[in-house]
């Protein structure tokens, strides 16, 4: 009997996903496992939360969909809490698994777990393979090496584009073979150390986790709404669900895959036309594939205060009260004010939102980006560990920017994309 443990990590879905389809291939029998890493629910250096409450109440929605989804096909999800090098370890000897399949890691910190489970494996006679599952592009597709790469996104984009090719997806599975799987007992917020959330009734979504509801999103985008072909002009919006996909969330998780999101964007330019809308939503899949395959390219410069471009930058003593302002929504700059409350009391902003306050930051502020970043990391529900921190060096000057400092004029971006003042109002005269 051959049995192979899928680990699952940020690839929390059943359709197009590779370390699925490949583990039942290669085995008579699966044991499905999520393992809940202490080390993501500790405070960072910055004294934050690693993982805040709207971001973990969305990964056990994910994790409890993709148990539901597994037991569907006859088969589902192990839960473990703990050190993933120590509870894989456990799992491959208690079910005498042959190889553990999971998804491959390019970050700094999740490559180190990643290395410590493989040496512990190792001592188990236990092989560990993983497969990339996160990109549109796959890294082997690419026209040139990780580090070739280009420094600028317009080269890596136009390359791209007209080099390589975009694979298939993989199909969901049909039935899953695997021992008997007790029903899951998954942690509360408070167990995982986390607050309660409560939901505020000016949020633009109620971002629910998991495939399936990832999946409704994205007919409801598409399809039901035709929200796709505005998405260009509509974008750069502040309130309401339908300004952007949103789709974010549910793809930092992986309970959406990327490729999945572009072969269903096809059918929709089959039948409802293609334009510059529909071509931005894959110019957005590009930069998130940048941001990961930088991320490949230089490690852990990207958490660096001199980030890729080793460049001196001069930042402020750290002020904790200044700080505070800025994650309080206390600043006095009633467009940066706006949108910090709307990431303190729902876990999410705009776009448009985000490079303001991290402008504001970095260049009215001069406070030291990483906090930034790291205040991101504990409360964005759509945190992706490569977007965040490439997106943050760009904004503090440090990263993929070519024109080395990205300064946003405050008041003009207030009065080119909330004129009349209906988003601030929302919140920072409404009460809840």
């Amino acid at each position: 009997m051959k049995r192979s443990i899928v680990w699952f990590k940020t690839d929390l879905r059943l359709h197009d996903n590779e370390t699925l389809v490949k583990a039942i291939a290669k085995s008579d029998e699966i044991i499905p496992v999520y393992c809940f890493d202490e080390a993501q629910f500790e405070l960072t250096e910055y004294g934050f939360k690693k993982t805040g409450s709207f971001r973990a109440q969305f990964l056990l929605e994910s994790v409890a969909d993709l148990d539901k989804n597994l037991r569907e096909l006859g088969s589902g999800l192990i839960i473990v809490k703990g050190k993933p090098e120590v509870e894989i370890p456990k799992l491959v000897q208690e079910y005498k698994a042959y190889k553990v399949f999971a998804k491959r890691e390019v970050a700094h910190e999740e490559k180190e777990t990643d290395a410590l489970v493989e040496s512990e494996l190792f001592k188990l006679r236990c092989e560990f393979e993983t497969f990339s599952t996160s990109t549109l592009y796959h890294a082997q597709d690419l026209p040139f090496s990780i580090k070739d790469i280009p420094d600028v996104f317009t080269n890596f984009r136009k390359k791209t584009e007209k080099d390589a090719v975009i694979r298939t997806v993989f199909r969901k599975p049909t039935e899953i073979k695997s021992p008997l799987i007790v029903p899951i007992h998954l942690p509360t917020l408070n167990y995982l150390g986390l607050d309660n959330i409560t939901s505020d009734s000016r949020a633009v979504l109620r971002f629910e986790g998991g495939e399936t509801s990832g999946l409704q999103r994205l007919i409801h985008y598409f399809f039901e709404t035709k929200s796709i072909s505005k998405y260009k002009e509509t974008r750069n919006g502040l309130i309401g669900a339908d300004y952007s996909s949103k789709f974010s969330a549910w793809l930092a998780l992986g309970c959406l895959s990327p490729r999945e999101i572009y072969f269903e964007l096809k059918k929709y330019e089959e039948e409802f036309g293609a334009n510059e809308s529909t071509y931005w939503l894959v110019f957005e899949l590009l930069w998130r594939d940048y941001f990961r395959f930088m991320m490949k390219k230089y490690h852990a410069k990207f958490f660096q205060l001199a980030g890729i471009q080793n460049k001196g930058i001069l930042v402020n003593k750290h002020n904790i009260q200044v700080l505070q302002s800025w994650i309080d929504g206390s600043t006095g700059v009633d467009f940066v004010d706006a949108n910090m409350l709307e990431l303190k009391l729902t876990g999410f902003m705009s776009n448009r939102g985000r490079q303001n306050v991290a402008s504001y930051l970095c260049n009215d502020l001069k406070l030291d980006w990483r906090y930034g970043a790291a205040y991101f990391e504990q409360q964005l529900i759509d945190y992706d560990v490569c977007s965040n921190w490439g997106n943050w060096a760009y904004l503090a000057g440090v990263g993929n920017d070519p024109r080395g400092n990205r300064y946003f004029n405050i008041e003009k971006q207030a009065q080119d994309y909330d004129k009349n003042e209906v988003y601030r109002n929302l919140w920072l005269n409404a009460t809840n």
